[in-house]
């Protein structure tokens, strides 16, 4: 995690920025400026008539270049789904692709019947009807399909939206009116061949997770974003494939993080750099009350997960594997100009922040986990691997995803202390059905960024959690846990576990 600090915090307002450097795979020139597209918002509560449609269109993401998509309910991606904690959300999921589908709620703590993973796929032409009991702090989470061997695919073509949960008992002065001063920011990169966004999925792309040259932010190309004066809340999904983000400000300026993927921190986070893996989210507040245009940027880091020591370094430098750093340039994401117009908040932000962080206690056992990238100990034996056609190279403690084996059962209520390590390179590890705590990361101190409830948590060198699981699942519908790098996952790192 030396890219913690980061690169651009020392630049000067103003200054000029690198441009990305992965513009081989870039064939024409986008028109940025855009205004930024906020999602519709869809409250999901207790009443039917909740729907959401699984289908195919099609995006312009290119002037007058039309790319295949799918969405939900829309051409690409989702609208933004608002849950209240302590109610039920009633919801129907329709499947009008061509494909098996599912709806994942990424986040959430539910029983595995309703979690809507791969266990849970449902056809064409059929509906998935799930009540949702809500019982989670206030954060942002997202849903997406997880259907095994063709998550990458669907997520990367547009099956995917965030999720916004409410506490009505939490009364923080935040930003929150959504869409004036709270903005969803979805995060994607994505390859285009002349104008045409593409799924080109090659050797070293399976092994290090499918990276592309655009950056999208809720479906469209270098957008503008418009804050009113004063405090402003960026809720970041990084819902890429495998590209990890480095996220700050193009003039340096401090900005701090309140919230991470399970909801509030205990209190605000100053930082100029903010590291998102694969399905990570932040929720951050910066001050716009100097009125000067700025951007939202990220280092490009060459191989995405691949950080010091990891493959990334062992493989040498240069293109997609760089030096062991892994930062190559800077990623544009986001342009931001200030109105007029003033924020409803203003000023600084409290000292503390009503986290709703769980004492977990002492945990009862340990478990450890190893995600291999390949099932020799050699790397001509894994190139080897990479390449052969059984398509199951990736696995968990040497063994690759089987829908049809439980590899363990975790009691209800207890919890346990799971150990993460990787043999070859960094990798995101998401667990289902419950939040955590990180407690180790690589022998370091926790980032302040990875504390409070946590579902993903970047390992790059041995990380430590404290799980406890408070919602059951059985055989037929179990949990799971796998690398984030969608890539990694279909092809195999992955495991399923019961609860009861």
């Amino acid at each position: 995690m030396k890219r913690r600090h980061f690169l651009l915090a020392g630049a000067a307002a103003g200054a000029a920025l690198a441009a990305p450097m992965l513009v081989t795979r870039r064939a024409i020139a986008a028109e940025p400026g855009a205004p930024l597209p906020i999602p519709p918002l869809m409250e999901v509560d207790g009443r039917a008539g909740n729907t959401l449609s699984a289908r195919a269109g099609t995006r312009n993401f290119y002037p007058g270049v039309s790319s295949p998509t799918l969405g939900f309910s829309q051409d690409y991606l989702g609208p933004t789904l608002r849950l209240v904690k302590g109610r039920t959300a009633k919801i129907a999921v329709e499947n009008r692709t061509d494909a098996p589908i599912t709806a994942h709620w990424h986040g959430m703590h539910l029983p595995g019947h309703l979690d809507g993973g791969p266990q849970l796929a449902f056809g064409p032409g059929e509906t998935w009807t799930p009540e949702l009991p809500v019982n989670h702090p206030a954060a942002t989470l997202w849903y997406h399909s997880h259907v095994h061997g063709e998550t990458a695919t669907q997520v990367y073509r547009g099956l995917a939206g965030m999720i916004l949960l409410d506490d009505p008992e939490i009364d923080v002065p935040l930003p929150r009116t959504y869409g004036e001063d709270d903005f969803p920011l979805i995060v994607q990169d994505r390859l285009f061949r002349r104008g045409v966004m593409t799924y080109d999925l090659g050797h070293m792309d399976q092994m290090a997770g499918f990276q592309g040259s655009d950056i999208l932010v809720n479906g469209t190309l270098q957008p503008k974003l418009t804050v009113p004066v004063g405090l402003v809340r960026l809720r970041l999904l990084n819902a890429s494939n495998a590209r990890t983000y480095e996220f700050g400000f193009s003039d340096g300026r401090e900005f701090h993080q309140v919230a991470s993927d399970g909801g509030l921190l205990p209190a605000p986070q100053a930082m100029t750099g903010l590291h998102l893996s694969s399905g990570e989210r932040a929720e951050i507040v910066a001050d716009f009350s100097d009125r000067r245009a700025v951007r939202l940027v990220s280092a490009d880091i060459a191989g995405g997960m691949m950080g010091g020591g990891s493959m990334g370094g062992m493989m040498g430098g240069g293109g997609m594997m760089g030096a062991d750093t892994g930062a190559t340039g800077t990623l544009d994401i986001l342009s931001i100009e200030v109105s007029e117009q003033p924020a409803r908040v203003s000023g600084a932000l409290p000292a503390r922040l009503p986290a709703n962080l769980p004492d977990l206690g002492a945990p009862v056992r340990t478990r450890d986990f190893t995600l291999n990238v390949h099932s020799g100990g050699m790397m001509g034996s894994m190139l080897n691997n990479l390449v052969g056609r059984d398509g199951q190279t990736m696995g968990i403690n040497g063994s690759s995803y089987d829908m049809s084996r439980v590899d363990f059962n975790v009691p209800l209520g207890e919890t346990e202390r799971w150990r993460i390590n990787a043999d070859m390179m960094a990798h995101p590890f998401h667990v289902h059905g419950a939040s955590f705590l990180v407690t180790g990361m690589g022998g370091r101190a926790v980032d302040p960024q990875a504390t409070g409830l946590k579902d993903v948590v970047h390992v790059d060198g041995l990380t430590e959690i404290l799980v406890r699981f408070d919602k059951p699942a059985t055989a037929e519908a179990p949990f799971m846990y796998h690398c984030h790098i969608l890539e990694h996952e279909d092809r195999g790192m992955m495991g399923q576990f019961t609860v009861g």
